[in-house]
C-alpha cells in the first residue's frame, strides 16, 4: 500500500502531520524504538504502549535467524508475535549484514551468521519475502550501507548497486501475494556525504517508485555539518505527499536539525543503549549516573520531567542499583531515557504547530548541540 503523508503544520522546513500505512496511521515527527530480536531490551510491548510508542522497529537480519521468519509469520508477523498493537517497521538487515563484511556481488550478499555460523545468502527479493513473512506494517527494500569515511568509487559502487537492487526489491515486492494489500515498502538514499551522488541516488530511487523513502548511510560517524548538505540534496527532491525517513539517529540535536530539512521518521537505539551504560536522558543534557557525585543525591532523574516513569527514585538508589549489576536499574533507565525522548519529540511536535520550531531547535542545540 502507497504511504500516505498529510500535513497540518508546517514551519520553515519543519513539518508535522499524519502518516498512514497499511496498519494505521501515526503522526509525525515519529521516534521508532528499536526492538532489536523483537522486543526493545528489557521492555514489554505494554511498556511500549503505556510509554505511547506509535511505531517499534523489528531487525530483520536477527529475526531471519532466530526464530526464523517462519515461526514469526505462524504467529500472525511481528506484531501478534510480541503482543503489540501498534505498527511495525522492519529494516531490510543490512546495515547488520554488510557490518559483518559479507561477499557481496550484484546477486546479494553471503555472510556468516552470528549466531551459529552457518552461510546464509540475502538478495534483494529474498530481503522482501522474508519481511513479508515477518508481517511489518513498513518493510525496507535491500541497500548497500558503505562505512564512512569511503573512497568515491566505494560510494559510486554503493549508489549503483543500490540503485540495481532497489528495482528488483520493488519488483519482487508487487508480485508477492501478500505484501502489496498489507504492507508498505520504502526505498533508500545512499551516496555517503557527497550532495551530487545523494541527489542521484535520490532520482534514481524516485524512478523505481517507492510507498516511502529512506535516507540511509548518515549519522554514522561524520560530523553533523557533513551530514546536512547531503542530507538537504535528498529531501528536496522527496515527494511532499510521502513520508520521510532518516535511519539510525536519535540524539536531540540531530533530530531538530532533521526535522528541519523535512525529515518526518527516526529510529535509534542510542536511548536504550545509553540506559544500559547509565547514561540518562535529561532536560538539562545526558548525565552519567555512574559518576560519584550522584551516589548521595537525592533528587530524580530529571526535575523538569516529573512525569517521568522513574522520577519516584532518587539518583543515588538508580545508582545504586546500576554499581550493584541489578537488572532493574537498566529497566528503570531505559523507561526513562524512552519516555523522555518520546515526551522530547511531543514538545518538537508542538512546537512546529506552533510556530515556535525556530526557537525549539535554538533551545535544543544550547543544550545538546
Amino acid at each position: 500500500m502507497r504511504a500516505g503523508f498529510e500535513s497540518t503544520a508546517r514551519d520553515g522546513g519543519a513539518r508535522t502531520g499524519t502518516v498512514t500505512v497499511a496498519g494505521g496511521t501515526f503522526r509525525t515527527p515519529c521516534f521508532m524504538p528499536v526492538g532489536t530480536r523483537g522486543a526493545v531490551r528489557h521492555l514489554s510491548s505494554v511498556d511500549l504502549a503505556d510509554l505511547g510508542a506509535e511505531v517499534v522497529l523489528g531487525n530483520t537480519y536477527h529475526l531471519m535467524l532466530r526464530p526464523g521468519a517462519e515461526v514469526v509469520r505462524a504467529h500472525g508477523g511481528l506484531a501478534g508475535f510480541a503482543g503489540w498493537d501498534g505498527l511495525t517497521l522492519t529494516d531490510s538487515g543490512g546495515y547488520q549484514i554488510f557490518s559483518l563484511q559479507p561477499k557481496v556481488d550484484d546477486e546479494g550478499a553471503t555472510f556468516r551468521s552470528t549466531y551459529d555460523g552457518s552461510t546464509h545468502v540475502l538478495t534483494p527479493e529474498r530481503a522482501a519475502a522474508v519481511q513479508a513473512d515477518l508481517g511489518a506494517d513498513v518493510q525496507m527494500v535491500l541497500d548497500v550501507c558503505p562505512a564512512l569515511p569511503a573512497p568515491d568509487r566505494v560510494l559510486r559502487a554503493a549508489v549503483e548497486r543500490t540503485a540495481l537492487w532497489a528495482g528488483r526489491g520493488r519488483r519482487a515486492f508487487r508480485e508477492h501475494p501478500d505484501a502489496p494489500g498489507r504492507q508498505s515498502q520504502f526505498g533508500i538514499v545512499q551516496g555517503g556525504t557527497d550532495p551530487v551522488l545523494r541527489a542521484e541516488s535520490a532520482q534514481r530511487t524516485l524512478e523505481v517508485g517507492f510507498d516511502g523513502y529512506a535516507v540511509g548511510g548518515l549519522s554514522v560517524g561524520e560530523t553533523r555539518d557533513e551530514m546536512l548538505e547531503p542530507l538537504a540534496a535528498v529531501t528536496e527532491l522527496l515527494p511532499t505527499d510521502q513520508p520521510r525517513y532518516f535511519m539510525g539517529l536519535g540524539d536531540p540535536a540531530g533530530l531538530v536539525e532533521v526535522v528541519a530539512a523535512g525529515i518526518d521518521m527516526f529510529d535509534c537505539v542510542l536511548p536504550t543503549r545509553h540506559a544500559r551504560h547509565g547514561t540518562v536522558l535529561t532536560t538539562a543534557g545526558r548525565l552519567n549516573l555512574r559518576n560519584a557525585r550522584f551516589a548521595t543525591d537525592e533528587g530524580p532523574l530529571d526535575p523538569d520531567f516529573p512525569e517521568g516513569p522513574a522520577s519516584r527514585w532518587s539518583r543515588a538508589y538508580l545508582r545504586h542499583l546500576l554499581m550493584t549489576d541489578e537488572p532493574t536499574g537498566r529497566r528503570l533507565l531505559t523507561l526513562h531515557n524512552l519516555a523522555w525522548l518520546l515526551d522530547f519529540v511531543d514538545r518538537l511536535r508542538d512546537a512546529i504547530a506552533d510556530g515556535a520550531f525556530e526557537a525549539f531547535r535554538a533551545r535544543t542545540l544550547d543544550v545538546w548541540g
